[in-house]
């Protein structure tokens, strides 16, 4: 903003408008080479959110701006022109501001993208216009779908190497269609781009004028959050500290807050009491009663019937480990800052990636 508009701005009305803008967390995934770090970083580019030496720096010996360079910020990504690490980022326009995790495309890093994945809104699947669905790409659908993101936008990229073909992107639009026929998304959104040519990223595409429909930018504008109903509290305990004769809980508070004089239970142990402190702010809860409380317990309502304590669950596991899964092994599981080692009963199904 340069120094002469200022004088036209209201500064608080400003920053309440800031404040008050919708955040969208989102993923970009599918297979190697697809486009993942070239489409953010021509979303970047195009909502000015790089400065001018950055820019210097990005150009290649041709004077072109190599706009993947912008997320693959580790030298063995630059070295290899892959993403290994979840790269995150940050932009926004006058509607809504953005946190990005460009996620990896290569089998042995699909860990990662499920650590990506876990906290979006919503997912932009890539798909290479010239080869269609590959097996990652089926295989980042489902486990889109299995973290429950509801909002899915299909980028079909690279339409500049196939000509633009309308019947390409349609062929490709109705083979994803069919192998997520079983899948709860929400939404689901199909764009043919050129991330390299920026076309129908932020601007409609010249190229493409019998697609109709909303450019990807104004997509991710429209999605819609679909929030968790917490209709009560749980604060999760991850330190404890002593001050005196009191002891302070820290940790993260989920739903309601907690008030004075509340009676609380503490669980896995099932004990009641009641709270003498409760800091919104600092994230911290003290109790009237000296309770043996450790990092891994959490302390709900005394009413919440929600959380259930049991020795068993059923779970979706997305397995990335090298050695295969073994119901002889012991296993290390952590649940919130709690970790507990647990015996497996039996494996129930497996799925295949090519037909589910």
């Amino acid at each position: 903003m340069h120094s002469k508009d200022l004088k036209d701005i209201d500064i608080l009305e400003y920053l309440d408008k800031y404040q008050n803008k919708k955040l969208i967390r989102f993923i970009t995934c599918g297979s190697v080479d697809d486009g993942k770090s070239t489409l953010i970083g021509r979303l970047l580019h195009d909502s000015q959110a790089i400065f001018d030496d950055q820019l210097i720096d990005l150009k290649d010996s041709n004077d072109q701006i190599d706009f993947s360079r912008i997320v693959d910020g580790l030298q063995s990504e630059r070295e290899q022109g892959i993403t290994i690490d979840v790269a995150y980022r940050f932009f926004q326009t006058n509607k809504t501001k953005f946190i990005i995790a460009d996620t990896p495309g290569h089998i042995q890093y699909t860990r990662n993208m499920v650590t990506g994945a876990s906290n979006a809104d919503a997912a932009i699947l890539l798909i290479d216009a010239r080869n269609g669905l590959s097996i990652q790409t089926k295989r980042h659908a489902y486990i889109v779908n299995l973290l429950g993101i509801k909002n899915i936008i299909i980028a079909v990229n690279k339409m500049d190497l196939i000509d633009y073909s309308k019947e390409k992107f349609e062929d490709i639009k109705n083979n994803f269609n069919e192998f997520v026929s079983r899948f709860d998304f929400l939404k689901k959104s199909f764009i043919p781009i050129s991330a390299l040519g920026g076309d129908n990223i932020t601007l409609k595409s010249k190229n493409m004028p019998w697609f109709n429909a909303n450019t990807l930018l104004s997509e991710l504008e429209n999605i819609e959050k679909i929030h968790q109903d917490f209709s009560s509290t749980a604060f999760l305990v991850q330190k404890v500290e002593k001050l005196s004769d009191s002891r302070f809980y820290l940790g993260r508070n989920i739903g309601n807050p907690f008030n004075h004089l509340d009676k609380v239970r503490i669980l896995p142990s099932d004990t009641i009491t009641t709270v003498k402190e409760y800091n919104a702010d600092l994230q911290t809860l003290s109790l009237l009663d000296q309770i043996d409380i450790s990092r891994g317990n959490i302390i709900v309502p005394e009413r919440n019937n929600e959380i259930l304590i049991s020795k068993s669950i059923n779970a979706d596991l997305v397995w990335m480990d090298q050695a295969d899964f073994s119901i002889e092994k012991k296993y290390e599981f952590k649940i919130h800052h709690q970790k507990t080692l647990a015996n497996i009963e039996k494996i129930n199904f497996k799925v295949d990636m090519e037909d589910l």
